[in-house]
């Protein structure tokens, strides 16, 4: 009887069920597919790997990704580069929506993630966007939307707009000339998990409006690495790296113009964000911020909120380490603005230079309770250009005129031999020991294993003997 049963059980499901195995789906020059919109995009399942090869002319199309992928099969959507490693292009101007799909604000991006008509209430999970040059989603430009009718593209439109997702990697992208870079939505607090890494986001902004940056972002949970964000548009007039998460990190990138170099506030837009756990922690270490002459702002960092409502201002701790600052301006610098009183920044092991001299570099704006230890600064600092409402501990740090960078001139910021920034550095913080400095920025879009030999140094470089030092490089994702 029990056989019996059995067999019974395995026919019906031999019957009833099929194995659904994954797709490659391949486009352009001499594959099976010659445009974008030949991939059943409402149709990926998990571990379905879309590959866009590149072509000597732009792909004019626009699209969504909304689907299912697993951690063992995420849906992938990868670049396939040409033979001197150009990434393929993805043109928003005068871009096509395939018309078997449809999807609201199609003005808001070139590549949409997430937000479209299918019954789905589910958020799209496990996708990773790779190897693509998205560019060209701003005013004037324009597209055919998913029923052939002429449309313009939105002052706060991105090349990449992730409406909604959970387990998103968005990997090895040139993200440019578009309102913003890359916009991610909350969406209440569905918007969770995001891994940016190793891209290059440059030139984007709206001419003459503080709104527009090169990436702006809001999720539960995003690490930034490995990336490079350069100057945006002429005349645009955002911040580089603005972001209202929980449980936000950014480590071993390289930041350089911008309105401000970072701008990390409230969470406005979301419960989900100010109620959780990690709300009140930041972490940024081993990242290079530069901030050229005449970039606008001349406060660097911007911690706490911008809504006005202070009640659901960040009001914790920015924890910031290892990391290299240059300032090239001729007039004054400010490392951190702190909103409020109830802003914290534990500010340690940093390479802090300001070429004009220490007389132009202040540490906190006005408000906030800053704890400074053992960095190197330009000699001559000072607490804040103006009247300080917060406190400022000062304590052993190191001043002087030249940190002893390898070539400044050149932008290369690693330590030369006999720099005072050698072996100089203290242990972090309790707090900040969950995010250990393992790694630092190798130009551009990449890293490399930070050495640990001896007392670590201060700054976003570790000094070490060249031939050591090159056997520690790899890939640069973790």
């Amino acid at each position: 009887m029990i056989r019996q049963n059995l067999s019974a059980a395995i026919l019906v499901s031999l019957l009833c069920c099929h194995t659904v195995f994954a797709a490659d789906y391949h486009i352009g020059p001499g594959q099976p597919l010659s445009r974008i919109a030949d991939v059943p995009w409402n149709d990926l399942q998990a571990g379905d790997h879309v590959f866009i090869h590149w072509q000597s002319t732009p792909y004019r199309e626009k699209w969504i990704v909304s689907g299912l992928g697993t951690a063992a099969q995420p849906i992938v959507v990868s670049g396939v580069p040409g033979p001197t490693g150009q990434l393929p292009v993805i043109d928003g101007r005068d871009a096509q929506t395939p018309r078997n799909i449809s999807y609201w604000n199609e003005s808001r991006g070139v590549l949409k993630i997430g937000g479209d008509l299918n019954p789905n209430e589910v958020p799209p999970t496990y996708i990773v966007i790779e190897n693509l040059d998205i560019r060209s989603g701003r005013p004037p430009y324009g597209f055919a939307d998913d029923h052939g009718s002429d449309q313009n593209y939105a002052s706060n439109a991105a090349a990449l707009y992730v409406e909604v997702a959970q387990h998103l990697t968005i990997r090895n992208c040139i993200l440019r000339d578009s309102g913003n870079g890359l916009f991610i939505g909350v969406n209440g607090g569905r918007t969770q998990d995001i891994l940016i890494e190793g891209n290059r986001i440059y030139d984007n902004g709206i001419e003459g409006s503080i709104y527009q940056h090169n990436t702006y972002t809001s999720a539960l949970g995003i690490i930034y690495q490995n990336n490079y964000l350069g100057p945006l548009r002429d005349g645009a007039e955002g911040n580089n790296l603005k972001d209202r998460s929980a449980g936000l990190v950014v480590r071993y990138n390289w930041i350089e113009s911008g309105n401000r170099q970072l701008d990390l506030v409230d969470g406005e837009d979301s419960a989900a964000v100010v109620d959780h756990a990690d709300y009140g922690k930041t972490f940024v270490y081993g990242n290079v911020l530069i901030e050229p002459d005449g970039a606008g702002n001349s406060q660097m960092v911007h911690y706490g909120g911008d809504s006005g409502n202070e009640s659901i201002y960040r009001k914790g701790t920015l924890y910031f380490y290892h990391n290299t600052v240059v300032s090239t301006r001729d007039g004054n610098t400010t490392l951190v603005r702190l909103s409020t009183n109830d802003e914290h920044a534990d500010i340690r092991n940093n390479i802090l230079y300001a070429t004009a001299g220490g007389d132009y570099l202040a540490i906190l704006n006005r408000a906030g309770i800053a704890e400074l230890r053992n960095n190197w600064i330009s000699a001559g600092w000072v607490p804040a250009h103006g009247s300080l409402s917060g406190s400022l501990n000062d304590q052993d740090n190191l001043v002087g005129t030249e940190p002893g960078f390898a070539n400044a001139a050149a932008q290369d910021f690693s330590l030369a031999q006999g720099s005072p920034a050698v072996d100089e550095a203290v242990s972090l913080v309790t707090a900040a020991l969950s995010q250990p400095v393992l790694r630092q920025y190798v130009k551009h879009a990449r890293s490399e294993i930070r050495s640990q030999s001896g007392q670590p140094d201060l700054g976003a470089f570790e000094r070490c003997p060249q031939s050591e030092c090159a056997m520690l490089f790899d890939n640069g994702f973790e």
